[in-house]
């Protein structure tokens, strides 16, 4: 399915000169994957494994590849045995973040363990004011800003409690970034920030294959595991257009949030069609072309 989803975007005649077409040897390729979904719901290995093995073909160095997320603690129940031959990384806390690569936003959040910036109370003198660990700052994963040349970006078609969607928008922007949980509150729900985030040249230019796994889907209750709202979809999206990706998961998503009497993601997945506007891609059913290259 892998190959011959690329094969389709790239109108090229073999999987070797298809992934050449989006990266060089000379790239340090990184996939970011979606981990948060643990056991049933994390990017499946065979699909990572497919890529890998496309990319090797193109001259890429299997153990020079990096496959990652912000955590990776349900990955083993997932598949992920400890025996691939690529680099399988998470994000260290507050080590794992760029002291010189920032997004802002008019949005403050509050510090916590983990971020780069966060300042510990214990023997604190004086005591900590109470907007000493808020900031409306966040540091960009080191992984993102310099271990990466070329990205291949793979998230699980699944909705997000606090964002909408966890689509392809989301995957490369919040778990890559700290001081995160901001982007996820009323009224806004990073409906302003994810696309701003992902504009950034140190993310969005990067990217240069969005995958999504939709092969077992979750519409509520995401990213995290919610076997109840579970979907055997049997599906993979692929696009160079992030945003058309997302449109065409969040119509579905919400056909099953319908369904099962659930609120619309309209408001909370807000920047999708932000990003539309924005000139990142297409959000209208009536400017995507869906083609089923089964």
């Amino acid at each position: 399915m892998v190959d011959q989803l690329l094969l389709a975007v790239t109108h090229q005649p073999d999987i070797a000169s298809a992934w050449r077409s989006l990266v060089s040897p000379h790239d340090r390729v990184g996939i970011k994957i979606s981990a948060a979904g643990g056991e049933i719901f994390t990017t499946h290995r065979d699909v990572v494994n497919a890529i890998v093995d496309g990319l090797v073909a193109a001259g890429q160095a299997r153990q020079n590849i990096i496959v990652w997320d912000r955590s990776l603690g349900g990955i083993k129940k997932a598949g992920y045995d400890g025996g691939e031959d690529y680099q399988l990384r998470s994000i260290p806390p507050r080590d794992g973040y760029d002291p010189k690569v920032t997004v802002s936003a008019p949005f403050l959040g509050n510090l916590i363990w983990g971020d780069l910036d966060y300042v510990g109370g214990k023997g604190q003198v004086p005591l900590l004011s109470d907007d000493t660990n808020t900031s409306s700052v966040s540091h960009v994963a080191r992984i993102v800003t310099s271990e990466v040349t070329k990205i291949i970006n793979v998230p699980v078609l699944s909705n997000s409690e606090r964002n909408g969607i966890a689509g392809c928008l989301y995957n490369v922007t919040i778990p890559n970034i700290d001081n995160w949980r901001r982007f996820g509150v009323p009224p806004d729900y990073g409906a302003s920030s994810i696309p701003d985030i992902y504009s950034d040249p140190v993310i969005g230019k990067k990217v240069v294959l969005n995958l999504m796994d939709g092969l077992l889907a979750l519409y509520a209750g995401g990213p995290q595991s919610q076997p109840n709202y579970a979907v055997q979809f049997d599906t993979l999206y692929a696009s160079k257009d992030p945003v058309a990706i997302d449109a065409v998961a969040g119509r579905q998503i919400e056909v099953w949030r319908k369904r099962a009497k659930f609120p619309s993601i309209i408001r909370t997945g807000a920047h999708v069609a932000l990003a539309a506007q924005m000139g990142l891609g297409n959000s209208s059913a009536s400017r995507i072309e869906v083609r089923d290259v089964r």
